[in-house]
């Protein structure tokens, strides 16, 4: 069979599902490769995988020439949902050489999935559940690669977060967690485990201004026990959902105050227009040299 991949949302980020698709394929004697539109209106593939992330990724422009046309994921799916990819497809070692450049010596992969939080703004509940599982052990993903990006939705919340702590510890390999941890869970106990793994980064999220009174004295023990600074401690900044600009700003100055670096994620950032003050705040917050230089928000031109 020929198999041709599609990445709507384009390869700024690598699409694990595709890489898994690919693996699955060439396992079974098939070919999979990048769909060329140039191509395949002479050649047509046999089957056309096309995945999207996000629901406001706009679809593939070139209309698609092949047997099957198979269509998945979030940005297509939610919120009607559809099931996961088979297990034999889903437990299957990614095929990086799909991204030769964004793979290079990095596994990317989910050890736990789901959250026990179930907020208003966020698809997980309704795509992984309302409970953090053990989904995977780290050599389902990881082979020695001298980086690992975790895209688990709130890891320290699965019980055996020990079990998969001590397997990133023993990998000896850095630790990126690209997704926002939970701060109001983490306890001593955790943060030691955090403080024996190489860490290359952690992101935690401030996505609700009520939490304020709970969440500032956990940011400062944090900071206290680990001895970290702004460099490996990134915060996620929901905006536009239920908070104004002050609160908005107030979270930012207090997390750059605290040591950290805050990151401002817009929500349903398409329907915000260029030029708004959202847009501005996010240009100032997220480009550290800017943020370093500018001080103050109103300051920044």
């Amino acid at each position: 069979m020929r198999v041709e991949l599609i990445d709507v949302d384009g390869h700024n980020f690598p699409s694990l599902p595709l890489m898994k698709i690919s693996a699955w394929h060439k396992r079974q004697g098939d070919s999979a490769e990048w769909y060329n539109p140039l191509t395949a209106w002479q050649n047509p593939p046999d089957r056309v995988y096309m995945s999207k992330v996000f629901t406001f990724t706009p679809d593939y422009t070139h209309p698609v020439n092949a047997a099957e046309i198979i269509k998945g994921g979030t940005g297509y799916n939610y919120p009607d949902g559809k099931p996961d990819l088979p297990p034999e497809i889903e437990h299957i070692y990614p095929d990086y050489s799909l991204y030769p450049a964004l793979c290079k010596n990095t596994a990317y992969g989910f050890l736990t999935r789901g959250c026990p939080r179930g907020c208003d703004f966020c698809i997980v509940e309704s795509k992984e559940g309302r409970q953090s599982r053990k989904v995977a052990d780290l050599p389902e993903f990881w082979n020695g690669q001298k980086n690992i990006v975790l895209l688990d939705p709130n890891f320290f919340a699965c019980r055996e977060w020990k079990e998969l702590s001590q397997q990133l510890i023993d990998s000896g390999a850095w630790v990126d967690f690209s997704q926002g941890c939970d701060i109001r869970i983490m306890t001593e106990e955790k943060i030691s485990f955090l403080q024996q793994m190489k860490i290359k980064q952690i992101h935690f999220a401030w996505d609700r201004y009520e939490d304020k009174e709970i969440i500032i004295p956990k940011f400062e023990e944090f900071k206290r026990l680990t001895g970290w600074d702004y460099r490996k401690m990134g915060v996620y900044i929901l905006t536009n959902f239920n908070t104004t600009i002050e609160q908005d700003l107030e979270r930012i100055y207090i997390l750059r105050d605290l040591g950290y670096s805050p990151y401002v994620m817009i929500f349903n950032k398409q329907d915000v227009p260029k030029g708004h003050t959202l847009r501005r705040m996010q240009r100032w917050t997220n480009s550290r040299i800017t943020f370093n230089a500018v001080k103050n928000f109103e300051d920044f031109r």
